[in-house]
């Protein structure tokens, strides 16, 4: 018979049953038995705690050096897990990010700038949309499709072309200006 289970899981069902009790077929916790205790002090945690308040931006790897200045030895990991557990008692409060960046900002771009929620179109050439998409015909080959779309009239101009390149946009303008009579 086939139920859509893989061999493993029937046999690791088969190993847990037992006809008494029908209930040992049913999930349970997949916890350890023995957990690892912490072996940091308490002190350790005070220590942890009261730099991380004088300095909330900073992380694991720098407050280990402050902490070795101060006489204790422990390592980055050790420091990351009292973080995180003075993070899930409550104690300790993540900063409120400033959103201060050093990325530089891109400006924006002034070519694709949207039309004006209230413009109107009215004779054609008011809107044109336009549009490149990718065409594979064949596997290794990829081709251009150029495309726009007059709102007004619904005329559509189509090109295809090897690549796209500044020069390809342009003769394709070239050619909607003189296809549709249209400046622009």
């Amino acid at each position: 018979m086939h139920f859509d289970i893989s061999s493993q899981t029937f046999y690791h069902w088969k190993g847990c049953y037992n006809l008494k009790h029908i209930e040992s077929l049913e999930e349970r916790s997949r916890q350890p038995k023995h957990l690892r205790q912490p072996t940091y002090s308490a002190t350790l945690v005070e220590a942890v705690l009261k730099l991380r308040e004088e300095y909330p931006r900073w992380g694991k790897d720098k407050l280990t050096v402050l902490l070795h200045g101060e006489g204790f030895t422990c390592s980055v990991s050790t420091v990351g897990r009292i973080l995180h557990k003075l993070k899930e008692r409550g104690v300790l409060k993540e900063p409120v990010p400033n959103h201060i960046s050093a990325r530089k900002r891109q400006r924006k771009r002034p070519y694709a700038i949207r039309k004006p929620r209230g413009y109107e179109v009215s004779r054609t050439g008011d809107l044109v949309q336009l549009d490149t998409l990718d065409v594979r015909p064949l596997p290794g080959v990829i081709l251009k499709h150029f495309t726009a779309h007059n709102v007004i009239s619904r005329w559509d101009v189509v090109s295809l072309y090897n690549r796209a390149t500044a020069t390809t946009a342009a003769h394709f303008l070239d050619i909607l200006e003189s296809r549709m009579y249209v400046q622009v």
